[in-house]
């Protein structure tokens, strides 16, 4: 392929006034405005533009759109690399960076190209044959050279610096395409009234009509109605159940950098009420030997390439097609001035037009004949040609050679059903197109133009108008008649020859080189007879044997042929066969463009206490706990996390601390039928829970095991404030939800979150009580008016406040709930009555400490994977109520006596324990050793001056001072611990309840 730009070219979509620069590779070509990158390289005589995945062979350009399978390049370098990027649809500009992909050391000479003399070895599922042995674990050795070489372009590692936003759009109809179809279906919705979207993936509408009359007139008329938003640059690429629609918009990929403000990309998310597809169509080729050759393109494109930028795609260009159609691509080379210097029709027969262009362009007419091999080396030099008959195929003999630097072809075209295959029934096969239409809508769409077989421009109009009025119509609207504007006759036939594999049959050398049916999976067609051989016969078992179509472009042009060949070799019709179904997205999508602002900091909400800036202020350590900010350590000078920690507890131990409880979820119960609810999702009961009073609750999951823990409060006889763990308040609401919802509709009563609404903060420490009687207005505070469990309401400083002794911490403790916009001044006043006692707050790291001493079980313990019986709460499950879970608690695996079981461990030598350690006994000789339990959580125990931990121990409770090993074998390291009590300090609870 010598391509060129085309002296004195005028018109199109360039301005060769606006000259710009690129690299490709390193070296520096010029472009023009209106380019895209791979028009510029090919006005510039580049022909190679990358390597083939598995054989390395050099490829080059194949198409002008979407449907690119070997022109992918890396676009730009460092934190914004894109790989896997088709030159085809990248729009030119100043300063752009291509850089070729899946070859070593350079795109002229690659390394790997060796592949191609192992062949045989690298056929249809030699993943499956090749690497499974000598013995079991040779593919340890093989993992690593095979993912080298697999792949195509690598992603960078560095943080993408753009940004990308999300859009959420209802309308009344979604037109999918902006060719002819699709701006007179938009056209047909506005004129009722109907809010229309138009989205095109092209930079400018129109498609093939693109800068005509026509179009021009269309999309005045279009933007002269307010009720119309058109989207180019957006490429629809999913439909979802609901009429929901998956759409990204490259706002700045046309530009070196987005400008402020703006995103790289926006992803849409459109609901529309009717939808038209007009998708298109999308020019399949024709297989022969080595038809993948730099130099073999599609017809269309050439003409793309002529039209639109200038440039010619070669300068001895040959024509291989079974259908009229290639003869517009015909009539646009010989009216820019492009020579060519034969066209081969497989047909006996063609039309007067085709005839007629065929003659006017000056060109040989070969009539009965088919391209059987592309001759030259690393491009195209030559192409052989032999006799064909359609019933029997390609004629043996010596065919003929004709010079060619470039060779378009055009073997039909593929309707472009990929969406309404994603929300409709099978495909139809259409006999005269050869080729599958879309099938019976399962949501409200209806399709027009070239996807459903409208291939000419007057056809596609009409079908635009029509299914432009049927959709306004069925939103309850009243369009008026469309008036179509005169369009020019179109007396090409588009109905192909069927000729999917031009080869000839005999072996005379010009059918030989690979025949290539996926061109960027290295799919040929021995591949599709292979999986037949092999029995892989069904088209999703062709698929997935031989990767065909499983590749980027999906097998935009090669679907259809492989399953042709496939039909063949089964001896039935294509039909027959069948076809898969597509999957979205219909093009690749950036990974940013589906995250959109979720992600560092944005990826969740974060949520901060109404304490927060105190906590920053006075030199916390704030660390994430589900979606918030809480207080690590407040560490004094050069304390370590551990000394920061130690000192906090140990003052809780001795005196008093206040650590913020803000994050535990909070939700509201109300109602008359209130009791009876939280019994039924409690597994202990709540139904006499006397007001004034709380209760430690256990929650189970539908299966047995242990979902969360929490108290709740009886506030009246229809009032509950509910607490949750952390992580756990949203996931419990839902549930909570639902069950009224869907399982127990008929209870009378509300859940709210009131999380956000109370600010929390537990005063833990044996000085705790004093120091809330100090600023607690009208609360008795004595061990008789206040016991333990007890709630009361009162005020602290006048802040109205809830106080409610519970502790988590193993001392006298009590939690104060104040609304959070007074949760700063209440917590600053208790710390000032706390000022004689030596008060301090401390972080989520010491009251991690206190719990694990104390051997209070949390989210480490509650994972899952564990029921009340394996934590000792076997005493909190009732036998005596239907609760949620309490079916299956006498499950076989539930009730094994071999369960892992809470303990306590201390570290026997001294050493820290490390958390998700495998505890294992010390004389086990086996290589690992068996895994008897792990630690679940870990501390250093100011009170017992040890490093301690909690852990599940196969029959744990029986095991009390045995000695085994924790061992982390990531780190290679072992710690010997002795098995105790998981209640370290205080054991029968006498401080708490003091």
């Amino acid at each position: 392929m010598s391509g060129y730009r085309l002296p004195g070219f005028k018109g199109g979509q360039i301005d060769r006034a606006t000259p710009l620069s690129f690299t490709f590779d390193g070296r520096r070509y010029q472009g023009v405005a209106g380019d895209t990158l791979a028009s510029a390289l090919l006005a510039n005589g580049v022909d190679l533009f990358g390597r083939s995945f598995k054989y390395h062979r050099p490829r080059g350009l194949f198409s002008a759109g979407v449907e690119e399978p070997n022109a992918l390049v890396t676009l730009r370098s460092g934190a914004r690399a894109e790989p896997n990027t088709r030159a085809t649809v990248v729009e030119l500009f100043d300063g752009l960076e291509a850089t070729s992909q899946n070859r070593w050391p350079s795109l002229a000479f690659d390394a790997l190209a060796v592949n191609q003399l192992a062949g045989p070895l690298l056929s249809a599922g030699f993943y499956y044959k090749t690497f499974m042995g000598p013995t079991r674990k040779a593919w340890m050795l093989y993992e690593h050279f095979i993912r080298k070489a697999a792949g195509l372009g690598a992603g960078t590692t560095l943080p993408d610096p753009d940004r990308y936003e999300e859009m959420n759009a209802f309308c009344d109809v979604l037109v999918v395409g902006a060719g002819p179809a699709g701006l007179f279906a938009a056209f047909a919705a506005a004129s009722s009234g109907a809010r229309v979207i138009l989205a095109d993936e092209q930079a400018a509408p129109g498609g093939n009509l693109r800068d005509t009359p026509v179009a021009r007139e269309a999309l005045a008329e279009l933007a002269a109605f307010d009720n119309v938003t058109l989207l180019a640059r957006t490429t629809v690429y999913g439909y979802y159940d609901d009429n929901t629609m998956g759409a990204v918009e490259r706002v700045a990929d046309h530009v070196a950098l987005p400008g402020e403000g703006r995103p790289r990309e926006r992803h849409w998310t459109i609901r529309a009420k009717q939808v038209v597809l007009a998708t298109g169509a999308i020019e399949r080729p024709i297989v022969f030997g080595d038809n993948d050759k730099p130099g073999v393109m599609l017809a269309d494109a050439g003409r793309i390439y002529v039209e639109r930028h200038g440039v010619a795609p070669g300068r001895q260009v040959a024509l291989f097609t079974n259908n009229d159609g290639a003869y517009r691509s015909v009539a646009a080379l010989a009216a820019a001035g492009v020579p060519l210097s034969a066209i081969v029709d497989a047909r006996p027969e063609i039309g007067a037009e085709a005839r007629a262009i065929a003659e006017a362009a000056g060109a040989e007419l070969i009539l009965g004949h088919v391209v059987t091999r592309a001759l030259g080396g690393q491009r195209l030099s030559g192409i052989a040609v032999a006799p064909f008959d359609p019933a029997t195929g390609t004629k043996d003999g010596a065919p003929r050679q004709i010079g060619a630097d470039c060779l378009l072809v055009s073997g039909g075209w593929t309707p472009t059903i990929h969406l309404a295959s994603q929300a409709g029934g099978p495909a139809r096969w259409d006999e005269r197109l050869t080729a599958f239409l879309p099938g019976e809508p399962t949501q409200a769409w209806r399709a027009a133009g070239a996807c459903n077989g409208a291939l000419d421009t007057t056809s596609a109009l009409v079908q635009g108008a029509k299914a432009g009025e049927e959709a306004a119509r069925a939103c309850g609207l009243s369009p008026n008649p469309v008036s179509l504007s005169a369009a020019a006759p179109e007396p090409l036939a588009d109905a192909p020859l069927p000729v999917w594999d031009a080869r000839p049959q005999g072996n005379n050398g010009y059918g030989k080189g690979k025949a290539f049916v996926d061109l960027q999976h290295d799919v040929t067609a021995s591949d599709v007879s292979l999986a037949h051989r092999e029995g892989f016969r069904s088209v999703e078992h062709l698929k997935r044997y031989t990767t065909l179509g499983m590749a980027t472009d999906q097998g935009k042009t090669s679907n259809v042929i492989g399953l042709a060949l496939m039909a063949r070799e089964r001896q039935l019709s294509i039909p027959e066969v069948g076809t898969t179904r597509f999957r979205p997205p219909y093009t690749p999508v950036a990974l940013g463009a589906l995250a959109g602002q979720a992600r560092g900091a944005h990826f969740r909400p974060t949520r901060r206490t109404a304490l927060h800036d105190w906590h920053v202020a006075k030199g916390a350590e704030m660390q994430a706990a589900g979606l918030w900010l809480r207080p690590r350590i407040y560490a004094q000078g050069s304390e370590t996390v551990e000394q920061a920690y130690t000192r906090e507890a140990r003052q809780v131990r001795e005196s008093v601390g206040m650590v913020d409880v803000s994050t535990l979820g909070k939700i509201d119960v109300q109602g008359p039928d209130a009791a009876e609810f939280l019994n039924r999702v409690y597994s202990n009961g709540f139904l006499k829970l006397p007001e004034g009073k709380a209760r430690y609750g256990l929650m189970l999951r539908e299966d047995g095991f242990l979902w969360d823990d929490g108290t709740t409060w009886r506030l009246s006889e229809t009032q509950f404030l509910m607490t949750t763990t952390t992580a756990n308040a949203a996931p419990v609401l839902s549930r909570l939800e639902f069950l009224l919802a869907a399982v127990w509709p008929e209870l009378k009563l509300a859940v709210t979150s009131v999380t956000e609404q109370w600010a929390g903060m537990a005063v833990s420490g044996p000085k705790s009580r004093e120091v809330l009687a100090a600023v607690v207005d009208d609360i008795d505070m004595s061990n008789e008016a206040l016991p333990f469990m007890g709630v009361r309401k009162g005020h602290l400083s006048g802040v109205p406040v809830l106080v409610a002794r519970l502790s988590f911490s193993g001392e006298l403790a009590y939690e104060v709930y104040c609304g959070a916009h007074h949760g700063e001044a209440v917590w600053t006043r208790i710390l000032e009555a706390g000022e004689p006692f030596g008060m301090i707050p401390y972080g989520v790291e010491a009251l991690g400490t206190l719990r694990i001493e104390k051997g209070h079980v949390a989210g480490p313990e509650l994972d899952g994977r564990t029921t009340a019986e394996d934590l000792g709460l076997a005493g909190m499950v009732s036998r005596k109520k239907h609760y949620v879970g309490s079916a299956m608690l006498d499950r076989e695996g539930l009730t094994d006596p071999q369960r892992l079981k809470l303990v306590g461990l201390v570290s026997a030598d001294g050493k820290k324990i490390r958390p998700g350690a495998h505890l294992v006994a010390a004389n086990d000789p086996a290589s690992p050793p068996r895994s008897l339990g792990h630690v679940t959580s870990v501390t250093y125990s100011p009170a017992l001056e040890k490093y301690i931990a909690l852990g599940l121990l196969e029959d744990g409770p029986n095991r009390l001072g045995e000695k085994l090993v924790a061992t982390y074998p990531l780190n290679n390291i072992d710690v010997d611990v002795e098995v105790v009590s998981s209640h370290f300090f205080d054991p029968d609870g006498s401080r708490m309840h003091a």
